[in-house]
């Protein structure tokens, strides 16, 4: 299973009204989200790399949707996250989806918790946990008493012979 069907499944089957994206790139991902959230639903997305970010603004206005919808952030995602609550007024996350730098997951992961932004129940996507990996990532989700998780097995994009996986976890709180 890919990305996109993983990601199509979980918004149908949730309905989240707030999704951050870590790592928007060209804004691939952006989109398929934002064609599946519910009315209503906002999706705030974050890259660091500013030409990657304006490719992605260009594409995603292109298709359709605004700054109501869809709102891209600039920035270092350590920068963003401090400040989702007080100047970007988002006072908790439903779902995150990170496909950033890999080596950040665990980082980012523990800003949310740490800044209050995720919520039992609130469900955390990260993409290529395998492979190119995130093994202290995954090793803080499963021991940590905060999530539940799961691995769906994928493969990578362009190179179908290549094992990958996808963690999925949903926080439940503090142990």
């Amino acid at each position: 299973m890919c990305l996109a069907k993983i990601l199509e499944r979980l918004i149908y089957d949730q309905a989240p009204l707030t999704v951050l994206e870590l790592g928007t790139y060209c804004g691939y991902a952006s989109i398929l989200m934002a064609q599946t959230l519910p009315l209503g639903a906002r999706l705030y997305t974050v890259e660091m790399d500013v030409r990657k970010a304006s490719v992605a603004e260009k594409v995603i206005r292109l298709a359709g949707f605004d700054d109501d919808t869809v709102e891209l952030i600039v920035g270092p995602s350590e920068e963003v996250i401090p400040l989702l609550k007080e100047t970007f007024l988002l006072p908790e996350v439903h779902l995150v989806v990170m496909n950033h730098w890999k080596r950040c997951y665990l980082r980012d992961l523990q800003l949310l918790e740490d800044y209050g932004l995720l919520q039992p129940g609130a469900t955390i996507l990260a993409d290529n946990v395998i492979f190119p990996g995130a093994p202290h990532f995954l090793q803080y989700a499963k021991a940590c008493g905060k999530y539940k998780w799961r691995v769906h097995r994928t493969s990578l994009q362009y190179f179908r012979g290549i094992p990958d996986g996808m963690a999925q976890l949903t926080y439940v709180g503090l142990e």
